[in-house]
């Protein structure tokens, strides 16, 4: 894991986000869809079932008062006006069986429809013989017959019709059952699974920051340490990825500065020691200025080395935070998909309560009924003994309306109960919307700070660009120098001033071999005999020194030839002594 690119890793991570955000919407929908199902199935079968049952068993109450209107009538015009509305009323409780017929679902249900339908035939069989019989005027023998054979088949009728009401109530009870299931059901799912997102996300965030910042960490304590002077640290790189790649190239820097350093501070030390040998050490100074020089060109190609594999590191910084930009959308996205599970919940609440309205209706018919079924109570009692069968059949209707509004009062009670808790999942959806939006901020910080890395990635390559132009700036200084040499009387004591200083801002620099070194104590025992030296000891002594800290390529010259002369002043040195130190081809060379 530690070897992968930190690209792949914030796509990973946004990947399986993005996974978990699909698998919680899919939930979601399949758990929406079942509870639609179920309303669809109580809204669309059972409750018109059941309403259309009620409207059959009121109007064959209205065709059994018909009827008895029909036989207690004399007239021949009453008669017949009778029969109209006979023949009108049993035509819409054709269309009404018609409507029952389209609304079966079962074949327990199709089985009682069809016995119901049976004895409703015979029922009417009766009646139309008791009708004949009223026809002509035999209301007695008609009025046997309706209230005996004619009454047991349509008490039976009712029977099953009650029947038929009760078993699409409990269908629709069923149904609601079911869609409480299916509602508990998706409360745990979308519960579980959106704990398990969070868990997730959060051990993914602390993963990819502690994979990112912990190398990052360690890159700028080593780059700290190397500002403050310190390249004594130890680096140790223990993955491929950029962050692995930055600290190899950390590493690479501080070996090259050591490096560069301990060539600085070497050549600083044999520039103070031949700017105090004018005379004997110009051949000297000159190959040390050539080492000094070829260093620096070292110092130049390994900065810009470096510079390039920091400006990769920027680009894959920058990269790097448009992957995040990129998923900081996506999750955006899943916002909005919540969102409309949202609005999916609002729509079956919205369907819910249609459906207590609709029960609103029923119950308003059945107590429109109950108060018909008084009134015509009333005017039977006012009929007397005559109205007797018509009052049973008013307490009938009565007590058929009365159960109609009771149980309309039941389904009512249910989809109220079924609207709340609609609701109430509405409210937990909404509560994971909001969580969503959590995590879309969550995101947006990541991707803030991954472009505050790209920044400093930015910064330090600037920074880099800059240190390569300065090496660049001391190389031609020390190309410089290195012509100088030439006038050498007049730029000895400007030459010794500027090595005591480069030798001063090299001492910064601390190294593993600095235990027992001290650069002050040394350019101090190099630069005092070199101010004034009126004999040739001291001078002896420094070119010694100068010479133990020379690197073992290069051979130190012999300062016999150097030495101050009898009267006290030091002189060039001849062509013979600058051949005798070797110094001639390092200087062709440089």
């Amino acid at each position: 894991m530690k070897n992968l690119k930190i690209s792949t890793r914030l796509s990973g991570a946004f990947a399986l986000l993005v996974l978990m955000l699909v698998g919680l919407a899919v939930a979601a929908m399949a758990q929406l869809s079942s509870m639609r199902a179920a309303t669809v199935e109580i809204s669309e079968n059972w409750l018109p079932s059941v309403e259309v049952v009620n409207a059959i068993d009121a109007q064959t109450a209205e065709l059994r008062m018909i009827v008895l209107t029909h036989i207690m009538n004399t007239d021949a015009a009453e008669i017949a006006k009778t029969d109209k509305r006979l023949m009108d009323g049993r035509a819409k409780l054709v269309e009404l069986r018609k409507q029952y017929e389209r609304l079966i679902s079962t074949p327990e249900e199709k089985k009682l429809y069809d016995e119901f339908a049976a004895n409703w035939g015979k029922y009417i069989s009766v009646n139309d013989g008791a009708l004949e019989l009223s026809r002509k005027n035999q209301n007695d023998d008609a009025r046997a017959i309706v209230e005996g054979e004619s009454q047991r088949l349509y008490n039976t009728s009712g029977e099953y019709l009650d029947k038929l009401v009760k078993m699409n109530n409990d269908g629709a009870e069923q149904a609601r059952k079911a869609s409480e299931r299916t509602y508990n059901q998706a409360r745990t799912t979308l519960v579980v699974v959106a704990v398990l997102a969070i868990a997730l996300a959060i051990a993914a965030a602390v993963w990819l920051i502690r994979s990112i910042t912990a190398p990052l960490a360690r890159a700028v304590e080593v780059a700290d340490r190397v500002a403050g002077g310190d390249l004594t640290a130890h680096i140790d790189v223990d993955s491929r990825d950029e962050t692995g790649q930055l600290l190899s190239a950390l590493q690479r820097m501080q070996q090259s500065l050591v490096r560069t350093v301990s060539v600085v501070r070497q050549n600083s030390e044999s520039v103070a020691s031949a700017s105090a040998q004018i005379a004997s050490g110009n051949n000297d100074l000159s190959a040390r200025t050539e080492q000094q020089a070829s260093a620096l060109e070292e110092t130049a190609a390994s900065m810009e080395e470096l510079g390039s594999t920091v400006r990769q590191n920027a680009d894959n910084a920058r990269t790097a935070n448009q992957l995040a930009m990129n998923a900081s959308t996506v999750a955006a996205q899943g916002g909005e998909v919540v969102a409309e599970v949202v609005e999916t919940m609002k729509g079956i609440n919205a369907s819910s309560n249609k459906i207590a309205d609709i029960i609103s209706v029923i119950d308003g018919i059945a107590f429109q009924t109950n108060i018909l079924a008084l009134n015509a109570a009333v005017e039977a009692a006012r009929a007397g003994e005559q109205g007797r069968g018509f009052a049973v059949v008013a307490s009938e209707v009565r007590s058929l309306a009365g159960r109609s509004a009771e149980a309309a009062k039941e389904i009512k009670s249910l989809i109220m109960a079924s609207v709340e808790r609609v609701e109430q999942g509405t409210l937990l959806v909404d509560k994971a919307g909001a969580t969503m939006t959590e995590v879309v901020t969550a995101i947006r910080r990541v991707t803030d700070i991954m472009g505050e890395i790209s920044a400093a990635s930015s910064e330090q390559s600037a920074g880099v660009d800059q240190i390569g132009e300065a090496v660049t700036q001391m190389d031609q200084a020390t190309q410089q120098n290195a012509a100088l040499v030439e006038e050498m009387a007049a730029a000895a004591a400007s030459l010794n001033t500027q090595a005591g200083e480069l030798v001063n801002a090299v001492a910064v620099f601390k190294l593993a071999q600095d235990s027992a070194y001290s650069a002050g104590t040394r350019f101090g025992a190099t630069a005092g005999p070199a101010a004034s030296a009126p004999s040739s000891r001291p001078v002896l002594g420094a070119a010694k020194a100068a010479g133990a800290l020379r690197p073992a390529a290069t051979k130190a010259p012999k300062p016999a030839a150097s030495l101050a002369a009898p009267g006290g002043k030091a002189h060039a040195p001849t062509p013979a002594a600058a051949g005798k130190g070797g110094a001639d081809d390092e200087w062709e060379s440089f």
